[in-house]
């Protein structure tokens, strides 16, 4: 397993919170959850780009951080469904303002990223 080589300076608020929604798609899961997309594949399909091994190990990370609930319904086939916790909810309105802030800027900022990207690629 991965071990950090420099240690986490823990009396940074943004470090909390950049170590508990640190990852490619951990906002976008809680979002989605929220919305009412509780099961795994149908949160795959609803994060274009995203792969089962991925979210499946970014779902575990913030059901360890007490984010989200995971409820296993033995039966079959087996179901799994995640809610929020109330810690997920009070982070809520820091999800959605970030996506406010991305669709008020969207234009500008998918020029600038279509340009890094493509001057990467040369």
């Amino acid at each position: 397993m991965y071990e950090k080589k420099i240690p986490l300076l823990l009396e940074c608020g943004l470090t909390m919170t950049k170590e508990v929604l640190g990852g490619k798609w951990k906002t976008s899961l809680i979002y989605a959850i929220s919305e009412g997309i509780l099961r795994p594949s149908d949160l795959q399909r609803a994060i274009p780009g995203s792969t089962k091994r991925v979210l499946s190990q970014q779902l575990k990370e913030l059901e360890e951080f007490h984010i989200l609930n995971k409820k296993i319904y033995h039966q079959l086939p087996p179901k799994v469904e995640y809610t929020l916790t109330e810690l997920g909810e009070t982070v809520l309105p820091i999800i959605k303002m970030m996506n406010q802030w991305g669709e008020h800027n969207r234009i500008p900022l998918e020029t600038m990223i279509k340009s890094r990207s493509e001057s990467r690629a040369v």
